[in-house]
């Protein structure tokens, strides 16, 4: 059987429900640059679609409790053209290191890819990687 995709299927957006809104909100749109495209709501029902600039977005989502689980993805890559400048945006800006800028081969065999890469926690305890291919 062969291995395609769906017709039209491809990445549109990530949910992240967070405890403070307006704080994550702005990091994401002022820090990272992500613009809004449409928000509906209000208080803990409020919403926000966020366009990352390549037709991907991140829909936050107010209303986090502590009783809900951290974790539910491993993490969001976000691909960026510096790795180094999107890191020290975000530490700036209050995010926890998670991993320093570093360079990576990825890939086992004949295929590699050369990457550079770089984790931070966000304020809701989203593990974010900024990637760059070489």
């Amino acid at each position: 059987m062969a291995n395609t995709c769906i017709p039209g299927c491809g990445f549109h957006h990530l949910a992240l429900r967070v405890r403070d809104f307006d704080k994550s909100y702005k990091f994401y749109t002022e820090t990272l640059g992500f613009r809004l495209r449409t928000s509906w709501g209000e208080g803990d029902g409020k919403v926000a679609l966020l366009d990352l600039g390549d037709g991907g977005c991140l829909e936050l989502f107010a209303g986090r409790t502590t009783e809900e689980a951290q974790g539910i993805f491993w993490h969001v890559a976000l691909k960026v053209d510096d790795v180094d400048a999107a890191y020290e945006r975000a530490m700036a800006a209050g995010c926890e290191d998670y991993r320093t800028p570093r360079e990576a081969l990825l890939g086992d065999g004949d295929v590699k890819i050369a990457v550079r890469l770089a984790f931070v926690r966000g304020f809701d305890g989203e593990l974010l990687e900024f990637f760059c291919e070489k």
